[in-house]
């Protein structure tokens, strides 16, 4: 039995310790002994008033008054993500209408043509998948929520990516018949990412195939989770009636209409046994990561409910431990107790460590790891906020801000840290999906928008130029994906230029360029459809139509030995000429280095002495910066190369920082053609569901694709496969069509960026010999290397 194994594995350490005395943990406890908050939509169910503020940290307790803990203990910032169709819109809306914020509920895809209330976007709402994240906030047993309800598909991750970075919490939702999916991976990374503690929701429960436990068992061995359950459902498919609390041992019926009246009573005789075996399995899991419930937990002590909560939130909020709740958005079940769940257990703002890094004049040249500075949310400090989002609406720009530190107010001015603009804040709302609600301050902690300030996503703004912070903006990822588009009428040259700026100031993995070669506009995105959801807005909002080409793959060049260079570059034409010579040599950068510098690119200056004036060695790491935005070989990027400077030669008249720059972009080009430059080409996890008698079909069309099984697995519930390839982007365009062919319609696919990887040597020639065929006025294959021209 696991008690016992806990018991024997701790029994030396108690023993170690039994001598000395343990220092109890320093808690600030609040007690919030508010009255029960009146909602016309739901009954109360017991939740523990005693919140902890912060644990182990007493900066917090230092900075923050009493009053401040107090309002920051009913805040919490949150966002709902998963894998595309997995519920998060249709949860989104029950959340609403059971706070009351909503008086009526509307479907994703309902009957009546509405719409669900987080989709504004007459796009989403026609696709009925959610493209933009929206921002909403509402009021839960006297607590203030926001929410951000994400993208499911990959295409619009950086929507989850810069909402994560500014959450304290997240509720992660898995489908309780297809389980941890593929973008379900993507979210879960991008949760790690920003040490973001969330709560797991298995939903769909009322499905054909329902299987939570399997899915709990993929959140531990997928994700690495340590999750257990704290619910229980009362049947499955359409049996479902309600769920069971484990750590209240109470059964919980959702009444009404829309499941707004909860009828809590006792456990089902026949649910008792399953009911405590899973409260004995969600013990062992808390015993893992906390000690103090293991000293109580291997001593058959007393352990109450509340302290059982009061384990769970510090566990939570730790990332040690993932409670799993249940339910059916669809059905509303459940969906009040997930809101329980939120307040207990994820975090409030000044639970959550955040930094910045002073940028004061009397810290430059300081290493960064020395300036990151902890950042508090306290209303009596500087204001710090973060623009993490930008919409262009019929008033202007609309700027998201999450502000950190100090308090924000209308009228007032800020300043951009990044271009050091001094800006007047004319208008603060709050949103409400597209709906606005006019505010004159907001304090730290909050999520806000403003309108009339210019800015770009991920800027820092600070109100006193004294104290200079920037915070730390999100993670960006590369495009994968590249078309070419031409305007239709001429006379709509302007609006299309202002559709462009406009997409690319909201989304930072939207990236414009252009092809002289070509004479064309090159948009760069996600995904296929990422690329035609703008498109279509083009037409929409700018009414400006555009012929669009076949998709490019954004192939990247490296080299896989080292390159020497030993390069002289003379020009002479009357006067002060150019001359500089360098020397050196080229190499792969290891898989270490490569993660950690997101550019993929190092400049090293080795030179002992002056054989180069110093005043020279930036117009050297210029030049080979310059060359690699364009290699050799197909006129792409470079990535994985460390350029080393060891020696050259400076003449006195006519060597400049220019004549550096141009014989160190030479002397790459010479040492790149030494270091076997090969192609790498980007791999997509693909995730295939199909019918059991179509499996054979679709393995071989994985193998004609150059594609990798890596797993495969059949459902329990239905005669059907999940399957798992790892297949090259360029084989992978129009592939969703084929596998409805191959399935007679029956067959799902999805799948998201994973690597770059060395393409064969006969693939790359292949590439290579495409490429000149385009510059020989060929034309472009789907698969071609559209990226040398997006670069040029």
């Amino acid at each position: 039995m696991k008690k016992t194994l806990l018991r024997q594995a701790s029994s030396s350490l108690r023993s170690a310790l039994s001598h000395h005395q343990q220092p109890k943990t320093t808690t600030a406890q609040v007690v919030l002994n508010s009255t029960t908050h009146k909602r016309g939509f739901s009954q109360k169910l017991s939740v523990n008033r005693m919140e902890l503020i912060d644990t182990n940290d007493a900066s917090v307790l230092e900075n923050l008054s009493k009053e401040q803990l107090l309002s920051l203990a009913k805040l919490r910032n949150i966002g709902i993500s998963a894998h595309i169709d997995s519920g998060k819109t249709t949860l989104t809306e029950r959340i609403l209408y059971y706070t009351g914020r909503i008086k009526e509920i509307h479907e994703v895809k309902g009957t009546d043509g509405v719409g669900a209330t987080m989709d504004s976007m007459d796009l989403e709402r026609e696709k009925g998948i959610t493209i933009q994240s929206a921002a909403t906030h509402c009021k839960w047993e006297d607590h203030h929520i926001n929410i951000i309800d994400t993208p499911g598909h990959v295409d619009f991750t950086i929507e989850v990516e810069r909402a994560l970075r500014v959450l304290d919490g997240a509720i992660l939702i898995l489908c309780s018949v297809s389980g941890v999916q593929s973008q379900s991976l993507t979210v879960d990374r991008q949760m790690k990412r920003y040490g973001v503690p969330r709560l797991c929701f298995i939903n769909k429960l009322d499905r054909l195939g329902a299987n939570p436990n399997r899915v709990i068992q993929q959140v531990r061995d997928k994700l690495k989770l340590n999750a257990a359950a704290v619910q229980i459902p009362m049947g499955l498919e359409d049996n479902l009636q309600g769920v069971i609390d484990i750590i209240e041992m109470k059964a919980l019926y959702f009444e009404g209409d829309n499941g707004e009246k909860i009828v809590v009573k006792e456990v089902p005789q026949r649910y008792l046994e399953e009911a405590q075996a899973k409260r004995n399995e969600l013990f062992e899991r808390l015993a893992e990561v906390d000690d103090e419930f293991a000293e109580k937990y291997l001593d058959d002590a007393e352990i109450t409910v509340d302290f059982i909560h009061t384990v769970i939130r510090r566990v939570t909020i730790a990332n040690k431990f993932a409670p799993v709740f249940m339910g059916s958005a669809k059905k509303n079940t459940g969906v009040q107790a997930l809101l329980n769940g939120v307040v207990r257990y994820l975090p409030n703002p000044a639970q959550v460590p955040n930094y910045a890094i002073d940028c004061s004049d009397d810290k430059q040249g300081v290493p960064e790891s020395e300036r990151k500075t902890r950042i508090h949310a306290d209303s009596s400090k500087p204001f710090i906020g973060l623009a993490f989002k930008l919409e262009e609406g019929k008033y202007g720009q609309l700027t998201y801000i999450r502000v950190y530190q100090g308090s924000l107010k209308k009228s007032t001015s800020i300043i951009n840290v990044r271009t050091g603009e001094k800006v007047k804040v004319p208008r603060l709302v709050r949103m409400h999906a597209n709906e606005m609600e006019d505010i004159s301050e907001i304090g730290p902690g909050e999520i806000c928008a403003l309108f009339g300030v210019d800015c770009a996503s991920g800027d820092t703004f600070i109100s006193n130029v004294k104290n200079k912070f920037t915070l730390e903006t999100m993670y960006i990822p590369e495009p994968v994906v590249s078309k070419s588009v031409q305007i239709k009428e001429r006379t709509k040259e302007a609006v299309f230029a202002k559709a462009l700026s406009k997409f690319q100031r909201e989304d930072p993995t939207f990236k414009v360029t252009f092809d002289p070669e070509g004479n064309q506009t090159i948009i760069s995105g996600m995904g296929e459809l990422h690329l035609d959801i703008y498109v279509e807005r083009m037409k929409r909002e700018f009414d400006c139509e555009v012929v669009v080409g076949k998709p490019y793959v954004a192939y990247r060049e490296t080299i896989q030995s080292r390159g020497e260079y030993n390069y002289t570059h003379k020009k002479q034409s009357g006067g002060a000429g150019q001359y500089a010579k360098v020397i050196g040599h080229i190499e792969p950068m290891d898989d270490s280095e490569m993660a950690d510098i997101p550019e993929k690119f190092v400049f090293e200056n080795r030179i002992i002495g002056n054989a180069i004036t110093p005043s020279y060695i930036a117009g050297c790491e210029k030049g080979f910066r310059e060359a690699v935005v364009k290699g050799p070989l197909i006129g792409c990027p470079v990535w994985g190369v460390k350029a080393i400077l060891s020696d050259g030669n400076t003449h006195p008249v006519d060597s400049s920082e220019l004549a550096f720059r141009i014989a160190c972009v030479q002397a790459f080009k010479q040492a790149f053609d030494k270091a076997r430059p090969a192609i790498l080409e980007p791999i997509m996890k693909v995730e295939i569901v199909v019918p059991e008698e179509f499996q054979g079909e679709v393995l071989g069309s994985i193998n004609q694709r150059r594609g990798q099984v890596t797993n495969s697995e059949r459902s329990a519930s239905d005669a059907s496969w999940t399957i798992w390839a790892e297949v090259p982007l360029s084989e992978m365009f129009g592939y969703t069509t084929i596998l409805r062919s191959l399935t007679q319609g029956k067959g799902e696919c999805s799948m998201e960026y994973f690597t770059h990887r060395l393409v064969t040597p006969d693939i790359q020639q292949k590439i290579i010999d495409e490429k000149n065929r385009e510059s020989n006025g060929g034309q472009s294959a789907s698969s071609g290397s559209g990226d040398s021209k997006k670069k040029k």
